[in-house]
């Protein structure tokens, strides 16, 4: 969980923490630990989260954890006022109107044009995906669109990725996005290069490790694990600027793309991006930026509080 706080209307985000979602039993108890060390007998008297997960009026299911978040037993527990609650990517797109070159690494020559829709994919331990339209007729006015994008059917673009998709669903028989293009899809998506490669698996590794590896180009398959990552997140993210129109940019977020560095900019991703046939022409033209300004979820709940409080 990464927490921060605003001291009051139009001020900047502060007191930025991260903590181990493992090191507590419940958000109640990570936002308390938060505040006790930061806070220590104040209570904010609004709060937003963002949260991995389906956001419905009840309880919600955080994605990934065995964590459950009531708004109610929140406010009572930490002894806040309002609670909101969205979608972690929702947040994310709320942002990307308003970052500068400086937080994001261009990949390939478009730059972004927000007068147009922008979406936004991140494979971390699972995969967001988030969009933002321009409001026809308002000034700087935006509206998200947020789904379960990370589970939409994978498909191979070209015979290889087929190839991989046959072995996966020996494992999953729906292979979603996120069941290989993910921290917790890579060890998958490993076994599967070395199945397709006919290369033996001597032991297992883990997602951060595969990813470190194959960066590095230190040892060959998880070069080619991370080398299909890439190519199968183009070919997904490129489907997700057709089908949102998103001309004014597809953003890639997470926690796993920036730390690539390099080898996502050489590997396949933006060539799987632009292979679209007869739109070729239209992909080309859309830029595809890695967000790499930390924490851009809490600069999203920023905007998305100030623009709530107003009634915008």
């Amino acid at each position: 969980m990464r927490f921060g706080w605003i001291p009051h209307a139009g001020a900047s985000l502060c007191d930025v923490e991260i903590l181990l979602c493992t090191d507590y039993s419940s958000p109640e108890d990570a936002a308390l630990a938060y505040l006790n060390e930061f806070h220590a007998g104040g209570r904010p008297a609004r709060t937003a989260i963002a949260i991995a997960g389906v956001v419905s009026a009840g309880p919600i299911k955080v994605t990934n954890n065995h964590w459950i978040l009531d708004r109610i037993s929140f406010a009572q527990h930490v002894r806040t006022g309002t609670v909101d609650v969205v979608n972690d990517f929702e947040a994310i797109a709320l942002v990307l109107p308003y970052l500068d070159p400086a937080d994001y690494q261009l990949i390939g020559t478009p730059a972004p044009n927000p007068i147009y829709p922008m979406g936004v994919i991140g494979p971390g331990t699972g995969v967001g995906v988030a969009g933002v339209l321009p409001v026809r007729g308002a000034i700087n006015t935006w509206q998200t669109l947020c789904g379960e994008g990370g589970h939409v059917t994978l498909a191979g673009a070209t015979d290889y990725q087929s190839e991989i998709l046959c072995v996966a669903r020996k494992v999953d028989t729906h292979v979603s996005i996120e069941r290989l293009v993910s921290g917790i899809g890579l060890p998958t998506l490993r076994r599967a290069v070395a199945e397709v490669e006919g290369w033996a698996v001597d032991r297992d590794l883990g997602s951060e490790e595969i990813g470190t590896l194959g960066a590095s180009r230190e040892d060959r398959l998880c070069e080619c694990t991370m080398e299909a990552f890439c190519s199968l997140l183009g070919s997904t993210a490129g489907n997700l600027a057709l089908t949102l129109g998103a001309r004014g940019g597809v953003f890639i977020a997470g926690g796993i793309v920036p730390k690539l560095g390099a080898f996502f900019a050489q590997s396949g991703f933006r060539e799987h991006f632009e292979a679209k046939g007869r739109r070729r022409e239209y992909l080309q033209a859309i830029s595809t930026p890695v967000i790499t300004t930390p924490y851009p979820g809490l600069r999203g709940l920023v905007r998305y509080t100030y623009r709530e409080s107003m009634g915008v």
